[in-house]
């Protein structure tokens, strides 16, 4: 007799329930495509059935490489839907790099929207599994003769801890790893976004972070739950975002803070309070507080959030108490740096020394951050050897920095590879960057570590400076020495664009690279 107190948790079942409960609400814009809620699940179960009539089976792995859009949006409920996991792709990633995927996950099925043809058509040839390629560029035999010539279908699921997808992240130069998801924890997660997002049915959702990241931090799940609106961007446009969240009253966006520090630079942001007001969640490296304190003057809410691939997405949130609100933009701005607490289907944080014992709540000793909970991986595709080593005592090592506040509250000082040790002193690269970002000229900061014969390491920095502003290396510098130890200070600054992953995020790997050769033709000048 079947348990009628247990429903395995899957989280395409929120798509199920609001295709009824919001049936004519609008859940999809993508530029002049408009689809409800109950139009979206029709086409997400015939997409399944479409999948089933090519031999997928439950349990066989099915990519996708789109930009934000409804295409994505239908695979992230459609592909589960069918039984099969998905293996969302990283659309800057290179063929062969997407090759590797497709071997490694032994992906049978690649769908792809007609801008990726090319690029997924050659990846597919490449991979010695030969995926079938569904692409929207094809309207006789691609991705929408699919759903026409396809029987709606939902594969009910009954292990809620069985795979729900791939998520492929840079785990060592080449070698990426894939993260297994489970529907259990995405659908707890998304529940978590919901909840501390304050989503609900007037809410509307502006794709600023990339739906192939982590799930978009579980977003799609979430917004789909509350019977939020998905407004679909393909690219990071600043204009085109105020655009949209002009037209479309848009509540809520995601994004690295380099996003949210692009916006808020460019020419069409708001002079004054947006209406209704947007709520800002920012991850992937800690805001400076000179950009929260733009961010507040603007009018836009920010929440700050902290994770990994390895736990969905924002395992992390710094939650607002109700006493900060009134403080001034400057004080407030300093709490809302910090990463803050577990979300409320995670364990507490913890931070940890080196033999793993947690350390003093003093907001000065540094340990590393480890997570446990529902929203933490199954594990490493076909790799238990690093599966194991992330977590040796059942606590996940998530590589990052950090130190413990009396409150509770985790706040981030530097990846343990960005730490640069300068004459036996630790030199934090966010510590840096925060002083150099509160400048009023300077957009971004970026600080590196470059080899010195004396000192072992010395800290480099990369500066975007704002839209018009003219500012040379010895004021800021001198600037920094105000802010700083001396032993902190850059030794010398590179004016120029930082380059950034399809998340926002600012890629050091690649200022650690050129630095060298940077400086050399910097005083070759």
């Amino acid at each position: 007799m079947r348990d009628l107190s247990f429903e395995p948790m899957t989280p395409t079942s929120f798509l199920r329930r609001s295709a009824v409960v919001f049936a004519k609400q609008t859940a999809v814009v993508d530029e002049g495509l408009r689809l409800t809620y109950a139009q979206l699940w029709e086409r997400v179960r015939l997409l399944a059935g479409g999948l089933a009539s090519l031999g997928v089976r439950p349990g066989d792995r099915v990519a996708a490489l789109a930009a934000n859009s409804h295409m994505m949006l239908e695979a992230t409920f459609g592909i589960p839907a069918s039984g099969a996991v998905m293996v969302p792709l990283n659309i800057r990633l290179s063929t062969s790099e997407l090759a590797y995927i497709l071997d490694h996950a032994q992906v049978s099925v690649v769908l792809c929207d007609t801008e990726l043809t090319e690029k997924a058509g050659e990846a597919a040839s490449m991979s010695s599994e030969r995926p079938r390629l569904i692409s929207m560029a094809d309207p006789s035999s691609g991705y929408e003769a699919l759903l026409n010539g396809a029987d709606p279908l939902l594969v009910e699921i009954e292990d809620e801890r069985s795979p729900l997808s791939i998520n492929y992240t840079p785990f060592r130069p080449g070698v990426p790893k894939g993260v297994v998801y489970h529907h259990r924890g995405a659908y707890l997660q998304a529940l978590a976004m919901a909840l501390h997002t304050k989503l609900d049915p007037s809410s509307s959702y502006l794709w600023t972070l990339p739906m192939f990241h982590c799930h978009g931090w579980c977003f799609p799940w979430a917004v789909t739950v509350a019977g939020a609106k998905h407004v679909c961007l393909a690219k990071v446009d600043p204009g085109r975002a105020w655009q949209l969240i002009r037209q479309e009253e848009v509540t809520h966006l995601c994004g690295a803070p380099t996003v949210l520090t692009s916006m808020l630079a460019d020419a069409a942001a708001p002079e004054s309070e947006l209406s209704p007001r947007l709520l800002a969640c920012v991850g992937g490296a800690p805001p400076s507080p000179s950009l929260l304190e733009r961010a507040l003057k603007a009018g836009i809410d920010v929440i700050h959030l902290y994770g990994l691939t390895e736990t969905y997405g924002p395992a992390v949130i710094c939650q607002p108490q109700p006493e900060w609100q009134g403080l001034p933009p400057d004080r407030l701005a300093s709490y809302y740096a910090r990463q803050g607490v577990g979300n409320v289907i995670a364990q507490p944080v913890r931070v940890l020394d080196a033999d793993g014992n947690d350390v003093p709540a003093d907001a000065a000793t540094v340990g590393e951050i480890a997570i446990r909970g529902n929203d933490v991986m199954l594990g490493y595709h076909r790799d238990a050897e690093a599966t194991l080593a992330s977590a040796p005592d059942g606590w996940f090592r998530s590589g990052d920095l950090a130190v413990l506040h009396p409150d509770g509250y985790v706040q981030l000082v530097d990846r343990k590879k960005d730490v640069i040790i300068s004459g036996g002193e630790n030199i934090a690269s966010v510590e840096v960057e925060n002083a150099l970002a509160s400048h009023p000229k300077v957009l971004e900061a970026a600080i590196v570590a470059c080899p010195d014969p004396h000192w072992g390491e010395v800290p480099i920095a990369y500066v975007t400076l704002s839209a018009g502003s003219t500012l040379n290396e010895a004021e800021l510098i001198a600037y920094a020495r105000d802010r700083l130890a001396h032993f902190k200070v850059p030794k010398a600054i590179i004016f120029t664009e930082l380059p950034k992953t399809s998340t926002g995020k600012i890629q050091k790997n690649l200022l650690r690279q050129r630095v060298e050769s940077d400086l050399k033709e910097k005083a070759a000048r």
